[in-house]
């Protein structure tokens, strides 16, 4: 492979619907910069658009995160936007730039004018014939004129329902960005009660009952809340595990619909002039040593008295 000292971007770039529409989203700028990038990295391979430290060694995303200055979080995002726009492609760790032989070489090249060629021979070919349909009568322009209408109406309305859609999927990406993020934060706020002894989570599977219930719960009470009730179970010796039976809330029964509003609620807060269940044991059986103490001392003086 010989060294490649530039690459081909089209001046009108930041016009692609592509383009646009990533840069409405979170990181979406950073995202479009990390493309660019990668793009220079597959010119640097020069084999065939594909990615890699060394024919042996593919990128990770930590490698990629240290060798372009992002965050790691940042580049799994940015990796996943632009597979689905179809921007890049990832066989396993290994990344590829679709369509890169097409556009940056001499045989694609020549493709590229080859098609122009084609498009401007069909765009004469087209004029020729409008210029026919001039020397036909009345009836005939109107009739065409009409058809062309026709068809030009449901071309723009093929358009208009492509655009809805892919709007709809932009949309539907931005609010899983959202979501990844939004759980993120919960389970990092989660793991923090490992200090009173809550079980931590691992993970949150995207397609998984846990994932779906979680969503639920933000949906119908809001981040903050979701957030607030996490922080209530440190009021709660119940809920940390301090009872007659020893059980500790799990988050799979925090992000129950019946249960987490009991705990947002405060239904579980340790109550004011009332004390825990180890605190009540230790209670009683203080009680009980000291009435075992006082019933011996007792007996002792009776035994002591009879003897006399």
């Amino acid at each position: 492979m010989s060294d490649v000292e530039w690459i081909k971007i089209t001046v009108g770039m930041f016009d692609n619907r592509k383009i646009k529409h990533i840069r409405k989203l979170p990181e979406g700028n950073n995202i479009v910069l990390i493309w660019v990038m990668l793009l220079t990295m597959a010119g640097r391979c020069n084999a065939s658009g594909f990615i890699f430290l060394t024919e042996n060694i593919p990128y990770t995303t930590k490698m990629l995160a240290d060798e372009l200055g992002f965050d790691e979080s940042v580049i799994m995002v940015a990796l996943e936007i632009l597979e689905k726009f179809d921007m890049i492609r990832r066989d396993g760790d290994l990344l590829s730039i679709p369509g890169w032989e097409e556009h940056q070489n001499t045989e694609g090249l020549e493709k590229v004018r080859e098609q122009t060629r084609k498009r401007v021979s069909e765009y004469r070919e087209k004029q020729r014939k409008q210029a026919e349909l001039l020397e036909c009568n009345v009836t005939c322009n109107v009739t065409e004129t009409l058809r062309n209408a026709t068809v030009t109406q449901q071309n723009k309305n093929k358009n208009i329902d492509k655009e809805k859609e892919e709007e709809k999927d932009i949309l539907t990406i931005s609010n899983e960005i959202v979501c990844r993020k939004q759980s993120r934060e919960i389970i990092e706020r989660w793991n923090k009660l490992q200090d009173v002894g809550i079980k931590p989570v691992s993970r949150i599977a995207g397609n998984s009952e846990r994932n779906e219930r979680l969503k639920a719960r933000i949906r119908q009470y809001g981040m903050e809340k979701v957030l607030y009730a996490i922080e209530k179970i440190r009021e709660s010796d119940f809920l940390q595990g301090k009872n007659r039976d020893g059980w500790a809330i799990t988050f799979d029964w925090f992000v129950k619909p019946n249960n987490f509003p009991k705990v947002l609620d405060g239904n579980y807060d340790n109550r004011s002039g009332t004390k825990s269940y180890q605190s009540q044991t230790k209670q009683m059986l203080d009680s009980s040593y000291e009435m075992m103490g006082d019933w011996a001392r007792k007996r002792m003086e009776g035994d002591g008295e009879n003897d006399t």
